[in-house]
């Protein structure tokens, strides 16, 4: 008991106490905001197209609902309205709701359609 005493009299100070630098809790990797661009980025391929397959006659102003498997997100696309025609180029702007895990967020949005049929992102910028 008195070899414990011993130790004990000798007391604990924080003052005296040493951060131990060597320890670890937890870290972020780089790669992080990596994947979230690539996520971002397929997500906007969903929406461009959702809205470039929409069939504007048939849906009366009616939102387009997309959804994407491959990173969880959903919303839909409002507002769409096209410009232009086949000789002077279609173009298709709109607005449209992103649901992920990151929260909900509007962005506004054009595609326009390229020289060889395909559509192109031309804007896509959060609101």
């Amino acid at each position: 008991m008195l070899v414990l005493a011993g130790c004990g009299a000798g007391g604990f100070s924080l003052e005296k106490a040493e951060v131990d630098r060597s320890i670890v809790t937890g870290s972020i990797s780089s790669g992080t905001n990596n994947a979230i661009d690539t996520g971002m980025a397929s997500d906007e391929a969903t929406i461009r197209n959702a809205a470039s397959s929409a069939d504007l006659q048939g849906l009366a102003n009616q939102a387009v609902p997309w959804a994407n498997s491959a990173t969880g997100s959903r919303g839909t696309i409002t507002a769409l309205a096209e410009t232009g025609d086949a000789s002077k180029g279609r173009c298709r702007q709109f607005d449209v709701s992103r649901e992920s895990y990151d929260g909900v967020t509007m962005y506004k949005g054009a595609i326009c359609m390229t020289p060889v049929g395909t559509w192109k992102t031309q804007e896509f910028k959060a609101l």
